[in-house]
């Protein structure tokens, strides 16, 4: 590990959480496999970094329960539904927006589940590959804000002000014209229980 990743995981222990480096995508899903019983049942965010690590399919061929809101032929309500059971699930896997060097992690939602799970979620996992390390809290603001959302927008035709040209248009992407995608900022600082929250860092790109 370089100095930076060191540092980073050394301020996650300051802050009470547990960072964990992976050296590839491959090693971060084995780790996942090893740190959730396969007991437990498993909730999830929407997330490109996850679908890297095919993690929801790995979990669910050795017998998790996995609360899937991606469903063949379910409709949006059922979706939305299994996204807030997953929130109460054992573990909830997610990605992160951005990450500070001081150890910030940045996430932004639409609709919630997804702060709801990582804020109050019983065992919480966040998968990050080292290209969301930004310089600061202000630089992963900007990062999350400027660059994720609207590659995020674009993947899921979502038809925000940012959907066409690629920029951030904060100041009018309000319904009814526009539907807006960081409706909901969460910034973890630090934790309170012990082992609740766990990062894993890969050692690659992943996600945006």
């Amino acid at each position: 590990m370089d100095k930076k990743i060191t540092n980073l995981i050394n301020n996650w222990q300051k802050r009470n959480i547990q960072g964990i480096y992976c050296k590839d995508k491959e090693a971060a899903a084995e780790k996942i496999l090893e740190i959730v019983p396969k007991s437990d049942s498993v909730g999830l965010s929407g997330s490109v970094t996850l679908n890297a690590l095919d993690i929801m399919n790995k979990i669910e061929a050795r017998g998790n329960k996995v609360f899937n809101q991606y469903l063949p032929g379910i409709s949006r309500g059922e979706s939305l539904e299994i996204r807030k059971q997953g929130t109460l699930a054992d573990h909830y896997l997610t990605s992160v927006n951005a990450i500070s060097e001081a150890g910030e992690l940045v996430f932004f939602s639409a609709y919630g589940n997804r702060t709801a799970g990582i804020s109050y979620g019983k065992n919480v996992i966040v998968v990050s590959g080292i290209n969301k390390i930004t310089e600061n809290l202000e630089q992963a603001l900007k990062r999350a804000r400027e660059y994720v959302t609207p590659l995020n927008c674009k993947r899921l035709n979502w038809e925000s002000a940012c959907f066409k040209d690629g920029v951030c248009h904060r100041e009018v992407c309000f319904s009814p014209e526009y539907k807006r995608m960081c409706c909901q900022v969460l910034i973890i600082e630090a934790e309170v229980t012990t082992d609740r929250l766990k990062v894993i860092l890969v050692g690659e790109e992943l996600g945006f």
